[in-house]
């Protein structure tokens, strides 16, 4: 039965490499994760597979993700990479498949692309397609061309200092839900001065307080992180109620700071 909903809160894998991406989704999974995240450059599917395989928690209970990387994007190399992605994970299928950038440079037409993952969806080998780090141009472009297929998630970078109101928005407006990475701004949030004031307050880390935040935007958070103890905050971020002045003094901290930023990417909004 597949999922009709993004499970709210994923668990990232994004520099997790060996031993330490296998225990990190095997960890995850026992404490209560149903959401693990991949792709295909961060070149650990196969231990993330390992960690499901191991964690015996049913593989129907699980949902995975993993993105098709820039080189694959021609028709007949993204099916054959996404199965070759499924060998890795050791699974039919996975719940959802993301074009994890734009075509750098529109190299190959976004038409070519979203049809080839619309076939791959069509083939059983994927139950939900989205895409990952597009604007809101190219959100647009995406829905027209995908037409009545729906458009799972765009999958972008959000934090407390990198809000990505515009693109959020505009997602929400197209009935598109939002996945955050980097929630945690690659720990940046843990320094924060307002995040820590707010955190004593409700006697939680600044991390969860971040966490906290995405969700009360009707992001979904994917935060990475390796030890139980912060899994578990992770997940006991969900609980977390934040008042309006505390969402509003949150809000103030936006200032644009861009942490995934590589020379092929789009042109922001």
């Amino acid at each position: 039965m597949p999922f009709d909903a993004l499970p709210p809160i994923g668990m990232g894998t994004f520099r997790l490499k060996g031993d330490d991406a296998r225990e990190a989704v095997r960890s995850a999974l026992s404490l209560g994760y149903r959401h693990i995240d991949t792709a295909q450059i961060y070149r650990n599917e196969a231990e993330v597979g390992d960690g499901i395989t191991s964690s015996g928690i049913p593989r129907r209970e699980i949902f995975v993700t993993t993105k098709i990387w820039f080189d694959n994007y021609h028709r007949s190399d993204l099916i054959n990479s996404l199965q070759t992605s499924l060998q890795q994970l050791k699974t039919d299928h996975v719940d959802l498949t993301l074009i994890h950038w734009p075509s750098p440079g529109d190299e190959v037409p976004m038409e070519e692309y979203l049809g080839a993952l619309r076939e791959a969806q069509k083939e059983g080998l994927t139950d939900h397609i989205g895409i990952s780090n597009f604007t809101c141009a190219q959100m647009d472009q995406a829905k027209a061309i995908l037409g009545d297929t729906p458009i799972f998630t765009n999958q972008v970078e959000v934090h407390p200092f990198l809000a990505n109101r515009k693109v959020v928005e505009h997602a929400q407006n197209l009935n598109i839900p939002v996945t955050g990475y980097m929630p945690l701004a690659v720990g940046k949030v843990m320094e924060d001065e307002t995040l820590q004031k707010i955190a004593a307050a409700h006697h939680v880390t600044p991390a969860q307080i971040a966490i906290a935040w995405c969700v009360s935007r009707g992001v979904v958070p994917i935060p990475s992180s390796t030890r139980p103890k912060h899994q578990t905050e992770n997940l006991d971020a969900l609980k977390i109620r934040l008042g309006d002045e505390e969402i509003r003094a949150i809000d103030e901290l936006d200032r644009g700071e861009r942490i995934a930023n590589p020379d092929f990417a789009p042109v922001w909004d």
